[in-house]
C-alpha cells in the first residue's frame, strides 16, 4: 500500500473546472493533486509546496501557459520541476517553443486518460532515477568527506581537487560526460584514510619508516571499500583509490604501476591530489606558494608524475586558481 503522504504529489494548472475535474478523476487515486486555476495562482502555489510534476495548459487568460513555464524555470527554486504541456493547439511551432522553454512534453486535448496516466507516471520514472543519481552522488561525497575529515579537520581539499581533476580532464579531452563522472568519484580516492590510526595520520612531523608502511595501506583500504560495484561511478572510485599513490616511473604504491599501465584517470587525481596538498596546510607542514609548488611538479614530470598532466596543469593553471580562491578553506 502507497500512504497518501508518500505520493507524489501533481499540480494541475487550467483555467477551465471541468478539465481541473477531468484530471482529478484520472489522477486522483494515484497521487496528490494540487490545482490552480490561472497562471499567477500556480506560482503562488509552487511559493508554498513543491510538486514532482506540473502539468500546464497554454491558452490561460492573463499569464499564458509559456509564461508560466518561463517564470517556474527562471527560479531556481522551481527550475528542476518537469512541465507537461496539456493543450488543444496543434502547431509544430507551439510544440517548438513549449520544448525551448524547458518542457519535458506534450499532451494534446481532448485528452486520453491511458496517455494521461503513462505520461505522468513516465516522467514521474524519470524525476526519480535522477533523485536517486544525485542522492548516490552525495553519499559518495560525503564519505570522502568524512576521510578527509579525519586527516585534516576539513573537506575543502577533495573539492578542490576534484574540481581541477574536471579541469584537467576536459583539457586532456575527455567529454563532459566524462570529465563529470571523475569529478564525481574523485572524493573517494582517499577513503581508505578512514583505515589509519590517528596517530599516524594527525602526526606532525615526518613519518618513521614503519609508519609509513602502514599509511600506504590506505589505497588497498580503500580499494577493498570500494570494490564490487556495478555503479560506473563506484567502479572509477575504486581505481582512484588505488592509483593515486602511483607514479610514472613505477616507483609508486601499492602495485609498482608505470606510465600507461596507471589509466588517465589516476594520472589526473594523482597531479590534482599532489598541487592541492602542496598548497595546503597540513599538521605536518606549512602551506607551498604555488611557484614553488609548480616548480618541484615539473621537476618530477616524467618521474613521480605523467608530464603531459603537468604540461596542462601548467597551462590550465589560472582556472584552477581561481577555483582555489573559491574553496578556501575555513
Amino acid at each position: 500500500m502507497i500512504f497518501a503522504t508518500h505520493r507524489p504529489r501533481v499540480l494541475i494548472v487550467d483555467d477551465e473546472p471541468a478539465n481541473l475535474k477531468v484530471m482529478r478523476e484520472i489522477l486522483g487515486n494515484q497521487y496528490r493533486l494540487s490545482f490552480a486555476k490561472s497562471g499567477e495562482a500556480a506560482l503562488t502555489l509552487l511559493e508554498k509546496e513543491l510538486p514532482k510534476l506540473i502539468l500546464l495548459d497554454i491558452m490561460m487568460p492573463d499569464m499564458n501557459g509559456f509564461e508560466v513555464c518561463e517564470h517556474v524555470k527562471r527560479n531556481p527554486k522551481t527550475a528542476h520541476i518537469p512541465i507537461i504541456f496539456v493543450t488543444a493547439l496543434g502547431d509544430e511551432s507551439d510544440e517548438y517553443k513549449g520544448f525551448e522553454l524547458g518542457a519535458v512534453d506534450y499532451i494534446t486535448k481532448p485528452i486520453s486518460p491511458a496517455i494521461v496516466r503513462a505520461r505522468v507516471k513516465t516522467h514521474l520514472s524519470l524525476v526519480q532515477a535522477e533523485q536517486l543519481k544525485q542522492a548516490h552522488i552525495d553519499l559518495v561525497q560525503r564519505l570522502g568527506r568524512a576521510a578527509e575529515y579525519k586527516d585534516t579537520d576539513t573537506g575543502e581539499h577533495i573539492v578542490r581537487m576534484s574540481q581541477y581533476s574536471k579541469v584537467l580532464a576536459l583539457g586532456i579531452g575527455m567529454s563532459e560526460n566524462q570529465a563529470e563522472l571523475l569529478h564525481q568519484a574523485a572524493p573517494m580516492h582517499d577513503v581508505g584514510k578512514i583505515g589509519i590510526p590517528d596517530a599516524i595520520l594527525l602526526k606532525p612531523g615526518k613519518l618513521s619508516e614503519q609508519e609509513f608502511e602502514h599509511m600506504k595501506e590506505h589505497a588497498l583500504i580503500g580499494a577493498k571499500i570500494l570494490a564490487n560495484s556495478s555503479s560506473p561511478l563506484l567502479q572509477l572510485a575504486h581505481t582512484l583509490a588505488i592509483e593515486h599513490h602511483e607514479k610514472w616511473d613505477g616507483t609508486g604504491y601499492p602495485y609498482g604501476l608505470k606510465g600507461d599501465e596507471i589509466s588517465i584517470e589516476g594520472r589526473i587525481v594523482a597531479v590534482a591530489d599532489v598541487f592541492d596538498a602542496l598548497t595546503s596546510k597540513r599538521p605536518y607542514k606549512d602551506a607551498w606558494s604555488v611557484e614553488k609548488a609548480v616548480a618541484h611538479m615539473k621537476d618530477q614530470a616524467g618521474s613521480h608524475f605523467d608530464p603531459a598532466i603537468i604540461d596542462l596543469l601548467v597551462n590550465k593553471l589560472d582556472e584552477i586558481l581561481n577555483i582555489k580562491q573559491s574553496n578556501q578553506e575555513r
